[in-house]
Order: C-alpha cells, then sequence, then structure tokens
C-alpha cells in the first residue's frame, strides 16, 4: 500500500505539471538511492527499474552467491544455502538477483522518501516554471485573473501557474474583475525565496510591439521593422516604422484600411493614441515626423550635444508640444535629441502680441529664457498654455510661474 500511495503521488504530480519523462525518472532514481545510501551504506550493486507509463517500480539487489560461512558482507554477498531456498540452480560464485520490497523499509523510511520525493518534485515544477517563462521574456501571454490587490493582481496562466502584474506595470485606466481574461507581455523572472516569480507588463514597449505583430501581418513575417517604440501607456504612444520592400507602406499597413487593424491595438491600450511614423536616416525628416502632427518651419541640429531646434508657426507650437508636452517628450525620446521648439519670428511677431524678452525689466532673464526654451517666447505663448502645463514644463517654483502670468496678463488687461 505504501508502495502504491507513492508512486499514485508522483504519477498525479506528473499529470498536473507535464514534467517530461526522463526529469522526473532521474528524480525518481536519485530519491531511491539516497534511500538505499541510508539503509544499506551504499546503491552500487542495486539496479532501479522505473515505469513511469504505468505508475510503477522495482528495486533489486545484485550480490555475489559464496559458500556457508564465508559470507563477510551481506549488501554484496549471499550465502549458497539461502540462494537454494529461492532457486536451487545457483552456484557459488554467481551474481544473484533478488528485489527488494519498499515494506522492507519500514514505515519511517518509507514517509521519508515520500517527503524527499515531494521536495524533489516541487523543486523541478519551480525550476520548470522558471525555465518556460524566462524563455517566454518579450511573449504576450493570456491569462485570467484570478486574484485582486492593491498593489498587484494575481494571474493564472492556462497551466495554472501563478503569475503577476504588479499596479505599477497596469495601464493606468485598467479595471479588472475577478474571471477577467488579460493579455500582458512577459516582463521578467526572478527567483524569490526559492521560487520563481513571473512578472507581467502591459506598460512596456514590447507589449504594444507584440501587439502590432499580432495585427499586422508584415510585421510579424519581417517585411516591416519596428525600429523604435516610445510610449507613455495609456496617454500616447510613437512607432518609427520601415519596410523593406518599396511597394509595402509600413504606415499604411500597420494603420490598416480606415484604421481596422490599430485600432484593435488601441482598443486593448484603453484608447492610447498611436502615431505610425516612417523612420529615417534623414534626421532632419525624422525628428520632423517625429513632432506630428505638428508641421515645422525649420530644425537646426547640434549633433555634438544630441539638441535640436525647431522653429513653427505660432499655431503648431500646441501641436508640436502636446497635451502637458507629452508629443515633444516622445519625440525627443524617439530620436534620442533634445528638442526645443520655437515660434517663427517672422510669423509671430503680430501687433498684438509681445516678445516674452521685452518682459526683462520686471522678471529675471534667467527664467524668461527658461520660458523661451519650452517654446514661449511671446507673451500669448505663455497666456495660450495652462498653468500646470507651463510648471511642469518649466520645471520652476509654482510662485514663480504665477507672477509670470500675473505681469503678462496684466500687460495686455
Amino acid at each position: 500500500m505504501e508502495n502504491v500511495n507513492l508512486i499514485d503521488t508522483f504519477a498525479d504530480f506528473k499529470e498536473n505539471k507535464s514534467i517530461d519523462k526522463t526529469r522526473m525518472m532521474s528524480v525518481l532514481e536519485e530519491v531511491f538511492r539516497s534511500m538505499l545510501e541510508k539503509q544499506f551504506g551504499t546503491d552500487e550493486n542495486f539496479d532501479i527499474i522505473i515505469n513511469i507509463d504505468k505508475g510503477d517500480f522495482e528495486i533489486w539487489r545484485n550480490r555475489i552467491v559464496v559458500a556457508d560461512g564465508e559470507v563477510k558482507d551481506s549488501t554484496f554477498e549471499i550465502s549458497i544455502s539461502d540462494v537454494r531456498k529461492i532457486d536451487d540452480s545457483y552456484e557459488v560464485g554467481e551474481e544473484f538477483a533478488d528485489e527488494v520490497k519498499l515494506e522492507e523499509f519500514g514505515r519511517r523510511a518509507i514517509l521519508s522518501i515520500r517527503q524527499n520525493l515531494t521536495s524533489k518534485i516541487l523543486q523541478l515544477e519551480r525550476e520548470n516554471i522558471f525555465s518556460k517563462y524566462n524563455e517566454k521574456i518579450g511573449d504576450i501571454i493570456t491569462g485570467e485573473v484570478y486574484q485582486i490587490w492593491k498593489k498587484e493582481l494575481l494571474v493564472l496562466d492556462d497551466e495554472g501557474n501563478e503569475l503577476i502584474l504588479p499596479k505599477t506595470e497596469q495601464i493606468p485606466s485598467d479595471y479588472f474583475r475577478k474571471g477577467d481574461t488579460i493579455r500582458a507581455v512577459v516582463d521578467r523572472v526572478e527567483m524569490r525565496n526559492n521560487s520563481p516569480l513571473v512578472i507581467l507588463s502591459r506598460t512596456s514597449p514590447t507589449f504594444l510591439e507584440k501587439l502590432f505583430e499580432l495585427e499586422v501581418p508584415e510585421i510579424y513575417d519581417g517585411l516591416i521593422t519596428i525600429k523604435k517604440i516610445v510610449r507613455v501607456a495609456g496617454e500616447r504612444a510613437k512607432v518609427a516604422v520601415e519596410s523593406y520592400d518599396d511597394r509595402i507602406d509600413p504606415v499604411g499597413a500597420c494603420v490598416g484600411m480606415k484604421g481596422s487593424r490599430i485600432h484593435g491595438i488601441v482598443r486593448e491600450l484603453k484608447n492610447e493614441n498611436i502615431d505610425v511614423i516612417n523612420y529615417s536616416t534623414n534626421l532632419k525628416l525624422y525628428i520632423q515626423r517625429a513632432l506630428s502632427p505638428a508641421k515645422i518651419n525649420s530644425i537646426k541640429i547640434d549633433e555634438a550635444e544630441k539638441k535640436a531646434q525647431v522653429m513653427l508657426d505660432p499655431k503648431e507650437v500646441s501641436l508640436a508640444i502636446g497635451k502637458g508636452g507629452l508629443n515633444i517628450k516622445l519625440a525627443s525620446r524617439l530620436t534620442g535629441y533634445e528638442i526645443d521648439v520655437f515660434r517663427d519670428v517672422e510669423e509671430d511677431m503680430m501687433e498684438d502680441d509681445i516678445d516674452i524678452m521685452e518682459f526683462s525689466d520686471e522678471i529675471e532673464e534667467w527664467v524668461l529664457e527658461i520660458f523661451k526654451s519650452i517654446g514661449c517666447d511671446s507673451a500669448k505663448s505663455v497666456l495660450e498654455s495652462t498653468r500646470e502645463e507651463l510648471i511642469k514644463r518649466t520645471d520652476l517654483e509654482e510662485e514663480t510661474v504665477d507672477e509670470v502670468i500675473r505681469i503678462i496678463k496684466s500687460e495686455f488687461e
């Protein structure tokens, strides 16, 4: 009965966890040999036969037949009279094999085997999960929300393995309930307290990249390459794509007819605004495309400092900067250049507008220079921006920004 229980435990585990036969046989043999060493001091003359398919095993001990009274070590030798009680065909000097029953080891030894086997199998399970998901880093997986906590979600895959989606890796507008199906990318796999911890992400650029691969066959087939992705999850993303076939329009292929392909991606990302642009080795053209939808008049590039000064019509400045400075921030990350936008002076110096430097008698010049560096080089450009946007983009104290706004407003009043 103990034998049966031991094998049933193993069989159940194998069925549920799908561990390969070779590895499991190795674990079983290791456990049994450890037991034999404790019981007999050696496992050298023992053969262990494991039949995983039948859920059974046998242990055979090989000993040399010696004359009566000459047995020096019963582990390796057996007397001729004892052998002939079992089979009278043996002679002195031959090798005799007899089966060792598990019950012979006693209940305590069998319990120890079971505990050892359970420990080994759990360790094998952990290693299997770690190895499996380590190979899946960067791949999208689908799971079921099992538990919701304040800082993370517990997700189960189709095999019942536990995965973690931290709050920091969720799109801000994500909302899930227990039982919901969820898609995310495997971000990393860590070992904590000797257990694998699989971390998922929905904010990673890789998640967006894999969604494009699923929706756009040309990307999956390698006809279109994603050169770079930058995103602020749930808000906006910029994707630079390139085609190796002149007959394929990479942007059109990614967007699809009437936005059919990109629509599913946008929906998955909670209406994240996605700009798909053509990659170019022409830096000026690439920066111009990165600042889309704004239209640029001219660009000055400082390659040594990795900076670009962009001149635009007044009405295009807000488009280039974007809500909360998001558009220009993502364009800078996409191109690798720090981008500063300026209003085109010739277009901007309208009768009812004032150059911001005209306020240098009331506002310190270093403060005005900071405003100019974010494209606010005229009085109206400052007043057209929100207070929150100015505080965020200038990184100045709130009192300083409020004072600048007050002074400029008083001029127009």
